[in-house]
């Protein structure tokens, strides 16, 4: 089968490889029909997640139609159109009955590489290197799904492919941002971050209840889409004002009620901060650049809530965490609990309450992953969410 997979840094690759068996008794096979590249994926073809090995199939978005069952699937069948969570929860251990799927204790055979950098172990994730697992993903023809009655829903037939894809991973990851952030009705929040996650965070907060929701970011496309899901916005490349005073500005002096962290570990910025976490990124002295968290506890209110959904890969440098304590903030982070939000997620699109797919920006075949990739990499004011047809 053809795959996008991973051959170095900035160099992704269509091969032709193996296709996917059964291997354990609640697997599921599925031909995919449509997939996607996440922004989180940007962060393995830039070479700053580790432990990807050369050939590895990327891929965590995914979904299709089921074409094989193993011999302890009850709940789902052949036929099947199924979303795939990209995190994979075992359903029966002690973090997955509490629906912390993105915690299990059982789902990454390769815990010891990840016990060794974090001190424990979260859970596997589909093609995001051998850190969490060393799974094949599915921006390829075929998948296997682990844990499957677990791990996937089962969408209507007659539903477009793309107003339901997201539920693998984008549309709970921003909703989940939101309900972390801590949300009362007539809330301000501010947003950094108008990609994918950022906008479907910014309308899962006015549907959590967000009075006004503030969108940082410089590409201005990006900005326009926030706008009109009702979203105010900063462009840090030409806004007079300092992004903190800005904020500041629109809020009277008090800042947001919540902050959130849509970026991660490779934001962007101006200051004399982020200008020396590029040049210590450059040499390895550092890991992340943690500009935007630096700014979203800065800015927030006091007893405020800081979410962050962005990604974060290792040892953060120079976090104001002095002001974090005075300021008495809540943090909330993490890897998204997906299963638990695709049901209620997937009942809002039913409903019409929201439409996912208004992100996206391409639709590509797989033949054109490579060039996306590095599309999607070097211009993110056209690329914006990359959709990849199988089918």
């Amino acid at each position: 089968m053809r795959a996008l997979t991973w051959e170095g840094k900035h160099d992704v690759q269509v091969k032709n490889v193996r296709e996917p068996k059964i291997l354990a008794p609640d697997d599921v096979i599925i031909k995919i029909t449509t997939a996607a590249i996440c922004g989180s994926d940007l962060h393995l073809y830039n070479g700053v997640i580790p432990t990807m090995k050369k050939g590895d199939i990327l891929g965590h978005e995914n979904m299709g139609e089921i074409v094989e069952v193993g011999p302890n699937v009850k709940k789902l069948k052949v036929g099947d159109k199924i979303v795939v969570a990209f995190d994979m929860g075992c359903g029966k251990c002690y973090h997955c009955e509490r629906e912390e799927y993105s915690v299990c204790d059982n789902s990454n055979p390769n815990a010891y590489m990840a016990e060794a950098l974090y001190g424990t172990s979260a859970a596997g994730l589909y093609g995001y290197s051998h850190l969490y697992g060393g799974y094949a993903g599915g921006q390829a023809e075929y998948l296997r799904v682990t844990y499957a009655e677990t791990n996937s829903i089962v969408v209507p037939n007659d539903i477009p492919d793309e107003k339901v894809l997201f539920l693998s991973d984008i549309f709970p990851t921003g909703y989940m941002a939101a309900v972390n952030a801590n949300i009362k009705k007539g809330d301000t929040v501010c947003v950094w971050g108008a990609g994918p996650v950022g906008q479907l965070t910014a309308r899962s907060a006015f549907l959590l209840g967000a009075e006004r929701v503030i969108v940082i970011d410089h590409y201005e496309s990006r900005l326009e889409l926030a706008r009109k899901a009702g979203a105010e916005t900063i462009n840090f490349d030409e806004d007079e004002n300092t992004v903190l005073d800005e904020i500041k500005y629109l809020t009277g002096g008090v800042g947001p009620d919540s902050c959130i962290d849509a970026v991660g570990l490779e934001a962007h910025g101006h200051s004399a901060m982020e200008i020396l976490d590029y040049a210590k990124m450059s040499v390895m002295l550092a890991t992340d650049r943690p500009n935007v968290l630096r700014q979203a506890i800065q800015a927030c209110r006091k007893a405020g809530t800081v979410s962050i959904p962005g990604v974060y890969g290792g040892f953060l440098d120079k976090i104001p965490f002095g002001a974090a304590f005075a300021k008495g903030l809540h943090f909330n982070m993490g890897q998204t609990h997906t299963q638990r939000y695709m049901k209620p997620l997937l009942d809002m699109i039913l409903e019409g309450k929201i439409d996912p797919s208004e992100i996206i920006s391409h639709r590509i075949d797989i033949t054109q992953g490579p060039d996306a990739y590095k599309n999607f990499n070097d211009k993110k004011d056209e690329y914006r969410k990359v959709v990849i047809k199988m089918h």
